[in-house]
């Protein structure tokens, strides 16, 4: 199937609940809300998109990117023009193809990620997902962000990356890689909290126990995120890190990282 055949039959998923758009940094804002999980089980999720805009012009970036409802939307709309999407983690990207069918958005993922509605345990190919995004992405990739950089898991699979904005001491977005859920949210139904606490999701300053019981990076490839710069981190999953994060993570990136491939 073509791109435009992908592009026409994509079924776009509503809008779950959310919270507000916070702002954090000048040009940077973030916001809360609910992911319902493929499974048998009705388990909804919590997940946080990171949203930067381009003050030149005006450009608004969607990292991790969640559908919000029309009131979302329409303050979404007030802070810039929504050009781009970057998808940043491999189990990530439900809501892709709503802003590039609302908005015309430039869809950005990483090399070695498919779109694929479920947990699939053999390796999907990108051309057999529901979409193909515009733009495939590696390290040495531009971004549509001002100072920033992408660094890549290369041994998780699917595909996993964070980015650097290289501003303010050093911000990472980070999709399921880093994650800070110091207990459960609004957004997390019963039996979500009940399969979450018993696999230690709801944890601060954390490494996400599904990626890596999924995905199974290399324990050096995660320990080189202590290499990067960086003061702050923004997760697809839990609250913003503000201040000191890279201290905050060191002892998890350090330890056991039960799941990974050695």
């Amino acid at each position: 199937m073509s791109l435009e055949s992908k592009k026409a039959t994509l079924k776009l998923l509503p809008a779950l609940a959310h919270g507000r758009i916070t702002k954090l940094f000048e040009n940077i804002w973030f916001v809360k809300g609910a992911v319902k999980m493929p499974m048998l089980i009705p388990m909804k999720i919590s997940r946080s998109m990171t949203i930067v805009k381009n003050p030149s012009n005006g450009a608004i970036t969607l990292i991790n990117s969640m559908r919000l409802s029309e009131t979302g939307l329409a303050e979404l709309e007030k802070l810039g023009k929504v050009t781009n999407v970057i998808r940043i983690a491999g189990f990530h990207g439900r809501d892709d193809g709503f802003y590039r069918a609302r908005y015309g958005a430039k869809i950005y993922a990483i090399k070695g990620q498919a779109y694929n509605r479920k947990f699939e345990k053999k390796k999907i190919d990108p051309e057999d997902g529901y979409m193909l995004p515009d733009v495939w992405l590696n390290e040495d990739s531009g971004l549509p962000l001002d100072s920033a950089s992408l660094k890549v898991f290369h041994s998780s699979d699917p595909a996993e990356a964070i980015i650097v904005l290289n501003r303010d001491g050093g911000i990472l977005v980070t999709g399921d890689s880093l994650q800070h859920t110091a207990e459960p949210d609004e957004f997390v139904n019963l039996p979500a909290r009940l399969m979450m606490k018993k696999m230690g999701f709801f944890k601060p300053h954390n490494v996400g126990p599904g990626w890596l019981q999924f995905a199974h990076p290399e324990k050096t490839d995660i320990r080189s995120v202590l290499d990067l710069k960086f003061e702050y981190v923004l997760p697809g999953h839990g609250d913003p890190v503000i201040g000191l994060a890279k201290s905050k993570f060191r002892p998890v990136i350090e330890g056991e990282l039960a799941g990974c491939h050695s």
